[in-house]
């Protein structure tokens, strides 16, 4: 199962960026860790066995990453697209 992760935390300052990204490259099946504008912070790109398995690290691992106020989950419901090509827009 994939999962994306929209976070929020709950201040914005070099110390609690700094707090978070080193605990969420700690988080079990996490490939990938952004920094983004508008409504989130960060989002996350996790990969877990099912939804128990997310409900677990969901329950033991992300609500308490540091400084997190807001965590948003996107289970993927089927993948459209996915490479590791690196086609540049124009």
């Amino acid at each position: 199962m994939l999962v994306m992760i929209g976070v929020v935390l709950d201040r914005s300052t070099p110390e609690s960026f700094a707090a978070f990204e080193k605990a969420a490259a700690k988080v079990s099946g996490c490939m990938e860790c952004h920094v983004v504008t508008g409504e989130f912070d960060y989002f996350m790109l996790i990969r877990t066995r099912d939804s128990e398995s997310f409900n677990r690290l969901h329950a033991e691992q992300l609500l308490y990453l540091p400084g997190v106020r807001q965590v948003r989950s996107f289970m993927v419901l089927r993948n459209v697209l996915s490479t590791t090509e690196l086609p540049l827009a124009l």
